[in-house]
């Protein structure tokens, strides 16, 4: 009862500078500024709606898979519990599209992102990815559960751009065996009309860190 657990972040002053530059040229001032392991946490707010009980007394692993990193933050009823990044992004699928199909760096992302790849793509470039993706998550499921005094995983949440691949989550379950759900910090949110609804549930799983960092003292 006397011991109190402290999470310290620590970040290079030249660093948080060109960020806080970057803001002033946009006409912006910066107030805050957050890491992506808080706005993390508090964008699961939003998306613990899509979980049995809202996550309630269960662990809950979010995998945010970004172009180079994958970042694990995992809570139990509610709670964070552990964090760690593994090397591994959907940069990867970019390189082997522009080594298979000899294109820039650019078009690869766009293509990427919106189609018009050869018929191999999905099962010479994309398939193996995903395979890939499902062995880090269970890569990352087993360090937790070997390392810490939690040997169960309840809930695996996705998010990053990597999640708004095409049944995703269907291919990580079966892969941990763990209930697999794509984040949507938007599931319960008014949009307004100018908003195109069927991109934004494209693109909802990669912003779950924005929407954390839009809710910095906002009381739900």
């Amino acid at each position: 009862d006397e011991e109190v657990e402290v999470l310290i972040v620590a970040a290079r002053k030249e660093k948080i500078e060109d960020r806080v530059a970057a803001a002033e040229v946009a006409g912006l001032k910066v107030v805050v500024m957050d890491v992506d392991l808080y706005a993390t946490e508090a964008a699961y707010t939003l998306v613990s709606v899509q979980l049995p009980s809202a996550g309630s007394e269960q662990t809950v692993m979010i995998v945010d898979i970004g172009a180079t990193m994958m970042h694990i933050n995992v809570l139990h009823d509610n709670k964070p519990v552990y964090a760690r990044e593994q090397s591994f992004g959907g940069n990867q699928l970019t390189q082997e599209i522009q080594r298979r199909f000899g294109l820039s760096i650019e078009e690869a992302e766009i293509s990427k992102r919106r189609g018009g790849l050869p018929e191999s793509y999905e099962n010479e470039v994309l398939q193996p990815f995903v395979q890939l993706l499902a062995t880090e998550v269970a890569r990352a499921q087993q360090f937790f559960t070997s390392s810490t005094q939690y040997h169960h995983v309840d809930h695996i949440v996705l998010a990053g751009g990597c999640a708004s691949i095409p049944d995703i989550e269907v291919i990580v379950q079966d892969r941990t065996q763990v209930h697999t759900v794509v984040a949507n910090p938007f599931h319960h949110m008014a949009m307004g009309a100018r908003v195109r609804q069927p991109q934004l549930a494209v693109d909802a799983p990669s912003l779950l860190i924005a929407c954390g960092l839009a809710m910095r003292g906002i009381e739900l």
